[in-house]
């Protein structure tokens, strides 16, 4: 009897946690639509779903030993409501294409981290040299360095790029196509900032954003703990978990700001639009709904596998992107693992 009371209270405690991972990942899956200057808490919930998902796995993987189809259903039919979340980082690449047309072009964004700040050039001329490689059409750098020792990189690249726009501070577009025209995108006394640049491709005329938004902090937090410890001060680990959240929650309302500010830009261009760059922010978020908009999410139309973008063991998510109008056709989505920057450059083949 004692034996039965225990399996009836583990079940029955089970069953509250199914219950409760069901409501948190749904209430994830909406997050999204939360703005974080209203309810940080609600956005904040896009940034666990992974674990969430994982648990409704694990829940579901435990009814289904049981034999409580019933109870097992519960995380069933939550798990298929997050398959288009799912599918904006990993597709099992079945129905994308591998081959690329003749038309079109190729789009590349790359945070290419200041070039490790190393005055040689030498790992300016190496992207140079992957995107030509890759026969990259139009690049968007982000966290662009134009010197490198008294070496000039734009000079460098303009042997194979002929035209380049450049925004504020470190953002920069090259083109092989002709450039007529460019504006930077102010986000106010930050770091980060926007920028577009009209391409002419053989008299097709497209308006390209590339855009930097608010970083999270994560790492800047992480960074100052650890040069006060080194100094002897001791910190809580309670201090640390709050100056991170706050730090994270902050980042949050800057990046909705700006992303407000790039998407009212994209609604009145007058030609058809591509968007790249480091959004600093996970898929699913209010950025990336902001951001994307009526656009095309290059990666869930034709991409293949897992698709993260930051280098990082602790932080494997996807940040960077590539967006473009309902107009175009994209045909190849992918990544490049390349050891110049803490982010994999991203390059996407559009058929005009």
């Amino acid at each position: 009897m004692g034996k039965l009371a225990v399996y009836k209270y583990f079940s029955f405690m089970v069953l509250v946690i199914t219950l409760l991972l069901a409501l948190f990942t749904i209430f994830g899956l909406f997050g999204g639509n939360s703005n974080p200057v209203n309810s940080t808490v609600m956005a904040m919930l896009v940034y666990i779903l992974p674990v969430f998902i994982f648990g409704d796995f694990v829940v579901l993987l435990f009814w289904l030993i049981r034999r409580r189809w019933h109870w097992a259903a519960i995380p069933a039919i939550t798990i298929l409501c997050c398959i288009p979340y799912i599918g904006t980082f990993y597709k099992t690449g079945l129905f994308s294409s591998s081959d690329e047309g003749n038309s079109g072009i190729k789009v590349a964004t790359y945070n290419v981290a200041n070039f490790g700040r190393e005055v040689s050039g030498f790992k300016a001329e190496d992207i140079l040299s992957a995107m030509k490689r890759h026969k990259v059409d139009l690049l968007c750098l982000q966290e662009y360095m134009e010197y490198s020792g008294d070496h000039s990189n734009t000079q460098s690249y303009s042997e194979y790029y002929n035209f380049s726009a450049k925004g504020r501070d470190d953002m920069i577009i090259f083109s092989r196509f002709p450039i007529k025209g460019s504006a930077i995108i102010d986000f106010g006394p930050t770091n980060n900032s926007g920028m577009w640049a009209d391409i002419d491709i053989n008299g097709h005329m497209l308006r390209v954003f590339n855009v930097h938004l608010e970083t999270t902090g994560f790492n800047r937090t992480l960074r100052k703990v650890a040069k006060m410890e080194i100094q002897g001060s001791h910190i809580e680990e309670n201090a640390i978990v709050r100056a991170i959240y706050n730090n994270y929650t902050l980042g949050m309302i800057v990046r909705a700001g700006q992303a407000h500010k790039v998407a009212l830009e994209i609604r009145n261009s007058p030609y058809p639009v591509i968007v790249c760059g480091d959004f600093n922010d996970v898929p699913y978020s209010y950025v990336y709904n902001t951001m994307k908009g009526d656009l095309v999410d290059g990666f869930k139309e034709c991409g293949s596998g897992l698709m993260t973008t930051y280098r990082s063991k602790k932080k494997p998510v996807r940040i960077d992107y590539i967006f473009h109008d309902e107009s175009m056709q994209g045909e190849k989505y992918y990544k490049e693992d390349m050891s110049y920057s803490d982010h994999n450059p991203v390059f996407m083949k559009i058929a005009l």
